[in-house]
């Protein structure tokens, strides 16, 4: 064996292992560690029902006036309780997905009219 393939292994194997929170170790200076299932259940990241991420991507990945009504609603419905909260909620989830339905449908049709009107225009030649 080549002697600096020797030196090489030798270091590895001196060097110590750190421990990653979370799996398992101590954790330093005694603080303890949540796991990431832990902390949506005691914060409320993973209840937030305001479909705000969702408005977002239809202003991103669709028709962005439609989303921007989806956005309005999604707050509105953040700073409000009761049955207009609900009612709220479900006109932004629904201005969403119209946004981005609405958009793929453009995006489909547009090839598709294309290829229709080419074809009348070979026929009336």
């Amino acid at each position: 064996m080549p002697k600096s393939q020797e030196t090489s292994e030798i270091k590895m194997e001196e060097v110590p292992l750190n421990t990653i929170p979370g799996t398992g170790g101590t954790p330093p200076n005694g603080t303890t560690v949540i796991s990431i299932s832990e902390r949506c259940a005691t914060t409320s990241c993973c209840e937030n029902r305001n479909y705000r991420r969702l408005a977002i991507c239809s202003i991103i990945c669709g028709l962005s006036c439609i989303g921007y009504k989806a956005l309005k609603y999604s707050v509105k419905a953040e700073y409000t309780t009761g049955q207009e909260r609900n009612d709220f909620l479900k006109q932004a989830k629904k201005c969403g997905i119209i946004s981005i339905v609405v958009w793929f449908a453009i995006l489909v049709s547009i090839p598709i009219l294309l290829a229709f009107v080419s074809y009348i225009v070979t026929l009336k030649e």
